[in-house]
C-alpha cells in the first residue's frame, strides 16, 4: 500500500492501535497548533517504527498542549531495510543531508566511523537523530533507521557480520562502471562505506582490500564530494542488487 503524502505525517513513541488517546510532546503541540494552525477535529496521520500508520485525529488544542486520538490503521508495519550505511561524519550541514538522503534511499542502519581523515569525530547523535525521523516523516517510511553512536574503522571491520558485504567507494579502482560487480551481490546481505572529505588514508584502503568481505567499488570518472559520493552509492547500490530492483516473479 502506498503512502499518503496529502495528509501531514508525525512520527510519536507511543504505542498506536484503535481508540489509543496521548498529549503530545510540547514542540509537536508547538508545531501542529501554531505552525500547520490545526484545530480540534484535524486530522493527520502517525506511526512509531513498530505499529504501522494510523490515521489520527486532534482532539484536544490548547495553547501548548494537543491530544491526538487514534482511529484506524491506514498501512501496516513494514520489516526494517536491510542496507547497513557506515559513514564518516563531514562538516554540520553536508551531514545533515547525508544522513537525510540515507534515511530516503533506503538505508536500514546508520553507522557513523571514525577514520584517520575523519574531521568531525563527534557528530551530534541527537541532531542526526532528528534528521532521521524528519526524513522518515516526509518520505512515507514506517520502519525509522537506527542510528549508532561513532565506532572507529578497525572496530567496524573487527566486528562486522559475517556473510554480510561491504561495499567500499575506491576512488583507485581500476574501473569506472560499479554495475557489473553490483549485479553479482544481489540476493545478499549488503552494507555501504563511505569515507571522509579527505578519503581514507593508504593503510586503510589497503586493511580494506585484503578483508574478503570488502567489495571495492568506482563511482565514475569525477571525484565526487563526500556527501555526494554517498547519495551516488546508495543510489546504485540500490538499483544493482537492493530494492529497487524489479521482484522475483
Amino acid at each position: 500500500m502506498r503512502a499518503n503524502y496529502k495528509m501531514q505525517r508525525l512520527f510519536v513513541p507511543e504505542g498506536l492501535a484503535a481508540g489509543a488517546s496521548f498529549d503530545l510532546a510540547a514542540d509537536q503541540a508547538h508545531y501542529l497548533l501554531n505552525v500547520l494552525r490545526m484545530r480540534e477535529g484535524g486530522r493527520l496521520l502517525v506511526f512509531n517504527g513498530r505499529d504501522g500508520e494510523w490515521l489520527a485525529e486532534l482532539a484536544g488544542a490548547a495553547r501548548k498542549k494537543a491530544t491526538l486520538a487514534v482511529r484506524e490503521q491506514t498501512r501496516p508495519q513494514s520489516a526494517p531495510p536491510d542496507l547497513f550505511y557506515c559513514f564518516a561524519p563531514i562538516k554540520k550541514g553536508r551531514l545533515d543531508y547525508l544522513v537525510q538522503k540515507a534515511v530516503e534511499m533506503g538505508a536500514g542502519i546508520l553507522q557513523p566511523v571514525i577514520t584517520q581523515h575523519t574531521q568531525v569525530p563527534k557528530p551530534g547523535i541527537q541532531r542526526l537523530q532528528a534528521n532521521v525521523i524528519e526524513a522518515a516523516e516526509q518520505c512515507g517510511i514506517l520502519s525509522v533507521p537506527e542510528l549508532f553512536e561513532p565506532v572507529k574503522l578497525d572496530r567496524l571491520l573487527a566486528e562486522w557480520e559475517p556473510g554480510r558485504a561491504l561495499v567500499f567507494c575506491d576512488e583507485d579502482a581500476p574501473s569506472d562502471n560499479p554495475v557489473d560487480t553490483l549485479s553479482g551481490l544481489a540476493g545478499r546481505k549488503l552494507g555501504l562505506l563511505v569515507g571522509p572529505e579527505g578519503g581514507f588514508s593508504d593503510q586503510e584502503r589497503q586493511m580494506l582490500r585484503d578483508l574478503p568481505f570488502v567489495v571495492p567499488i568506482p563511482l565514475g570518472p569525477r571525484i565526487l564530494r563526500a556527501d555526494t559520493a554517498a547519495v551516488a552509492a546508495l543510489a546504485v547500490i540500490q538499483a544493482a542488487a537492493g530494492d529497487w530492483r524489479d521482484a522475483p516473479a
